[in-house]
């Protein structure tokens, strides 16, 4: 079976996406991934398909890159959401629905005409968070632990983030592990994602939970969001421990389209 895809990054999140609205794609675990895998396949830290939806403009399935289903990606909706609005499967300003309910997503801008776009991107609503003495967790859609450090870029994330993923007080489904430097009104974060089940060059989800759990920390928001892969902004209202209107903005990029057979 011949199955015509396009690759996507948010930031050096990169993802397979192919529209599936007549549901024959073979989800597999097999399959998914291998697609995802850098050497035999296409290559991607994750696959999207769009499918119908009856109660928004299409509906946004994800596998993380073990072939097994995940949770809510925020650089993935950003990048899916740019790949609808291409292909006239919605209008600039749309609505879609994923594991984790509706989302808003708005193409701000065509930085390159039908190549590479800035996207805002609405998450779900933010509370039950967990605060201790040497980290923060919090669910952005998918869960996070949060930690604060003096120096990022010397920070063994592969190795200190599994060992957080996999800790006891995480079992059975484990977690996605972030770590975070503040220089001024700015931070830099750093994420192990599970499912991936390494360092990835930004998570959406991940630099929406290391920015509330700054003004958790700090009670400043962070201007800008910096991560190996690129810059985000992230803005939110406060409430009562509670945070509403979470947007999730940065760049998502068509990389190549293409053809493969499964």
């Amino acid at each position: 079976m011949k199955v015509i895809f396009e690759k996507y990054q948010g930031n050096g999140n990169d993802f397979v996406i192919i529209d599936d609205r007549k549901n024959i794609f073979d989800t597999s675990k097999k399959i998914i991934e291998k697609l995802c895998d850098r050497r035999y396949g296409i290559g991607a830290d994750g696959l999207m398909l769009i499918r119908e939806s009856k109660k928004s403009d299409f509906e946004m399935l994800y596998f993380n890159s073990d072939g097994l289903l995940g949770t809510m990606c925020g650089n993935g909706g950003r990048c899916i959401a740019a790949f609808a609005f291409k292909n006239g499967i919605s209008k600039r300003n749309m609505i879609f629905n994923a594991v984790d309910g509706l989302h808003e997503a708005v193409i701000n801008k065509e930085i390159i005409p039908g190549k590479s776009f800035f996207v805002s991107l609405r998450m779900t609503d933010v509370k039950n968070i967990k605060e201790r003495n040497s980290y923060y967790f919090l669910d952005t859609g998918s869960p996070h632990h949060v930690v604060f450090v003096e120096n990022v870029n010397d920070i063994d994330v592969y190795e200190q983030g599994k060992k957080i993923r996999y800790s006891e007080m995480y079992k059975p489904g484990g977690t996605n592990v972030n770590f975070v430097e503040i220089t001024g009104d700015t931070i830099f974060v750093r994420t192990y994602e599970r499912g991936v089940e390494n360092e990835t060059l930004s998570c959406g989800t991940g630099v929406t939970a290391s920015a509330i759990a700054t003004y958790l920390k700090t009670g400043n928001k962070p201007e800008l969001i910096k991560t190996k892969g690129g810059d985000f902004e992230v803005d939110f209202k406060v409430g009562n421990y509670t945070f509403t209107d979470i947007l999730l903005k940065g760049p998502a990029e068509m990389v190549f389209k293409g053809e493969i057979e499964i």
